[in-house]
């Protein structure tokens, strides 16, 4: 529910068979969740499609990959790209990363890169005070 009492339904994203998602606005942040694989196959169509949104607004963005199965250099290298294009509109990006996901940014040394949070709720907060 927002503040006016809407209850607000996420949007289904049209990625592809291997890469499912849902998008929504909430606290002045954009929340992506992530399901599946994020790999050579998907990455093209998961760049294409949260570019428009992080052109649009709000700025804020989550990718929550908490449901990520597997993700691989093609993957990693879309989320540095989706960083650049959130700096880009003065923006802040956030992740929220299963092991199998935190493994591969650790295995490129990109954690500290990356600024990653435990759930959706803490992205919440912390994108709050920011």
């Amino acid at each position: 529910m927002n503040a006016s009492g809407e209850v607000l339904i996420p949007e289904t994203l049209t990625l592809t068979v291997s890469l499912r998602g849902t998008r929504e606005v909430r606290d002045n942040s954009q929340v992506f969740r992530l399901a599946g694989l994020l790999d050579a196959f998907s990455e093209p169509t998961f760049r294409k499609v949260v570019d428009k949104y992080v052109e649009e607004g709000p700025s804020s963005v989550i990718l929550d990959m908490s449901q990520i199965d597997f993700i691989d250099s093609s993957g990693i290298g879309a989320l540095v790209q989706v960083a650049k294009k959130v700096q880009q509109v003065n923006g802040k990006l956030q992740l929220i990363a299963n092991s199998r996901v935190m493994q591969t940014i650790k295995m490129v040394r990109l954690e500290k890169f990356f600024k990653i949070q435990p759930n959706v709720e803490a992205a919440l907060e912390n994108a709050k005070r920011s």
